[in-house]
């Protein structure tokens, strides 16, 4: 698979994503409207964003500078596989 290097093309895919999620969201909450469902996919939304800062941000300035991280398989096969000091 080629990279992706176009800066229009990489705004249309976080486009997209926005508005998947975002469709995703309403359909959920309108199927099911309580205050319960606003609430707990609202706390899974931000859990997620803040795990995605920790996977890459986080791990990437903090824990190992030299490592690149391209996915999050490639952060679960090095925190499974690095050796921890002693």
């Amino acid at each position: 698979m080629k990279e992706l290097t176009s800066t229009k093309w990489i705004v249309v895919k976080g486009v997209l994503f926005f508005l998947l999620g975002l469709t995703a969201s309403l359909w959920l909450v309108l199927d099911n409207l309580t205050w319960k469902t606003i609430a707990l996919l609202s706390l899974a939304v931000w859990c997620f964003c803040r795990f995605y800062y920790f996977a890459f941000y986080v791990m990437e300035r903090y824990v190992d500078s030299s490592f690149r991280f391209s996915g999050l398989i490639s952060l679960f096969r090095y925190v499974l596989t690095k050796r921890r000091p002693e």
